[in-house]
């Protein structure tokens, strides 16, 4: 297991109530160190975490293509992202696909195969950043490209793509407008905006 590296950049969210601080402590980073790589362990900890999360009966509708930098896996993920995302996306250490199961093997439609999917990307992401690691998500995908790509039939549809590695320094990007949003304030809407009864 990777230690949290303490000389990353923080970004703590200011939260209206106190949370874990795994969860107010993530965030998306577009600056990956392209020498650094992520251990066997610490990634088959975050597809574990993907694996255990919740599902509508627990029918687990989700795959996760898994390439690692310098693979053709991780180049074929990569070709198939949209242009302004392949500007960084090279020095993550791996890119993972997320694909939903939206029918089943019966051919039957499972509408809240996303949403289940979405969770278990959740679980990915959170269990990386406990272990020292940053992932960023990306829906700026081209999903008949990467359906092509992976040989993925109409059951499959691939949703986004998880940038994971190791966080660098926003320096490093490769122009000012990534930069900037790099170390732009962290922002949310408030409670008020986004739950109805509270």
């Amino acid at each position: 297991m990777t230690l949290i590296d303490t000389t990353a950049p923080t970004r703590t969210a200011e939260t209206s109530s106190p949370i874990l601080d795994v969860l107010a402590e993530r965030w998306s980073p577009r600056s990956f160190d392209p020498t650094a790589e992520v251990s066997e362990a610490d990634l088959t900890a975050a597809l574990e975490a993907a694996r255990w999360s919740a599902s509508a009966a627990n029918t687990q509708p989700w795959k996760f293509i898994v390439g690692r930098r310098g693979t053709p896996t991780f180049d074929l993920i990569n070709e198939n992202l949209m242009g302004f995302n392949q500007v960084w996306t090279p020095n993550a250490a791996v890119l993972i696909v997320n694909v939903a199961e939206v029918i089943d093997e019966s051919g039957k439609p499972q509408r809240w195969a996303t949403y289940d999917l979405g969770q278990a990307a959740a679980s990915l992401a959170i269990q990386a950043h406990a272990d020292g690691l940053h992932v960023h998500q990306m829906g700026g995908i081209e999903a008949e490209g990467l359906r092509a790509a992976f040989g993925l039939d109409e059951r499959w549809e691939p949703l986004t793509v998880t940038a994971l590695g190791v966080v660098a320094p926003a320096a490093d990007l490769p122009d000012e407008a990534t930069r900037a949003r790099e170390v732009a304030p962290r922002v949310r809407k408030t409670l008020a905006e986004i739950v109805v009864g509270l």
